[in-house]
């Protein structure tokens, strides 16, 4: 679980450690932000683990070589 009762500073936390993962510098500076406005002083979330319970899912990106876009025409098209 998170080090904190608060649900949003736990939130914040999962969010900071998505954008770690990433390599989204920017965007875990501006979560560090929110994460003192709230008075979170403990140290934040660790860089090489993700959150304990959750598990970034594998995207498969498939591409659209070959497939037609949309639904396609109709038959009296």
């Amino acid at each position: 679980m998170s080090q904190t009762d608060d649900p949003m500073v736990a939130a914040l936390l999962r969010e900071r450690a998505g954008y770690v993962a990433r390599g989204l510098d920017d965007r875990v500076a501006a979560v560090d932000e929110q994460l003192a406005l709230r008075g979170y002083s403990g140290e934040a979330a660790p860089e090489t683990q993700e959150p304990e319970g959750r598990a970034t899912p594998q995207v498969q990106q498939s591409t659209a070589e070959g497939r037609g876009r949309g639904r396609g025409r109709r038959a009296s098209e």
